[in-house]
């Protein structure tokens, strides 16, 4: 099955689809972190002020290590930002981290796709990590039922890949009109932005469609979508 060169194509195409959109991101980020923001503030101090801005309080704003590894936790309340976004005074620093708010305004404003995100998680950790298993064992075993069970796992995982996408897209929207409409960045900064945040959403949307591939094979495999000989 491992050799079935269907397989292997999925594979290769998930593989180029994320390694491109991750090299575009990180290019954008690099790039855009060596061009200043005129006002001279970090993106902590970026979060901060949309949130003041925006009249959120009781979210906690603190460094967290790794490259990119920004993220707003919405059990906590806490935005974290990576070393290069908390204390950078770039177009990339405020861009990303207007973002993460992004993110701490949707949870403060009920926003539908989030919340549905969020429910999903422990579906989506079960199908990632056993789904596929569960699948392979089954279809090595001739177990039809034990490999639908795997797809379905599986299945939730991508849901919650494809559920991702909007909700990305969504606090990218809510980053730039913030920074536009608070004052933060000049037009070109903001310019700057979008470009970041663009190649950022392009990780999203390449995870999403790799989901689905993966999805698909599975499904051909299982005799859902058509017959497939071995």
């Amino acid at each position: 099955m491992f050799y079935d060169p269907l397989y292997i194509a999925v594979l290769v195409a998930g593989f180029a689809l994320s390694g491109l959109a991750s090299l575009w991101t990180k290019a954008a980020f690099r790039k855009w972190s060596r061009v200043p923001v005129g006002r001279g503030i970090t993106g902590a101090e970026v979060a901060a002020a949309i949130l003041r801005a925006e009249g959120i309080s009781g979210v906690t704003i603190e460094p967290v290590q790794g490259f990119l590894s920004d993220h707003y936790d919405p059990r906590s309340k806490t935005l974290r930002l990576s070393p290069d976004v908390y204390g950078g005074q770039s177009v990339s620093a405020a861009g990303v981290a207007a973002h993460e708010v992004g993110h701490a305004l949707q949870d403060a404003q009920g926003y539908l796709p989030m919340r549905m995100r969020q429910a999903m998680v422990p579906v989506a950790n079960l199908g990632t990590n056993l789904g596929m298993w569960i699948t392979v064992i089954g279809l090595a075993i001739g177990a039809q039922g034990v490999a639908s069970l795997g797809v379905a796992l599986f299945a939730g995982f991508v849901l919650f890949t494809v559920v991702t996408l909007p909700v990305e897209l969504d606090a990218s929207r809510r980053a730039r009109l913030s920074l536009e409409k608070h004052g933060l960045l000049a037009p070109a900064e903001l310019a700057g932005v979008t470009r970041v945040l663009t190649a950022a959403a392009a990780t999203y949307l390449a995870a999403a469609i790799t989901a689905v591939l993966q999805l698909l094979y599975w499904l051909l495999r299982l005799g859902v979508l058509g017959r497939r000989d071995d």
